[in-house]
């Protein structure tokens, strides 16, 4: 799976839990800014481990 944020082509390694939206599946780099949210919760995909840096 893919990175859900647009024009994005990275894998997806972690599931963003977001309170106020839809849970999103990220690469690591979209999940660094996002998960520093308050309220955010990011939880590791099991099997994406090599996206991992």
């Amino acid at each position: 799976m893919t990175c859900e944020e647009p024009d994005c082509d990275r894998e997806a390694a972690v599931r963003l839990r977001i309170p106020w939206d839809a849970d999103r599946e990220v690469c690591t780099a979209h999940a660094r800014g996002l998960a520093t949210q308050d309220g955010v919760v990011a939880e590791p995909i099991e099997g994406a481990e090599d996206e991992w840096p």
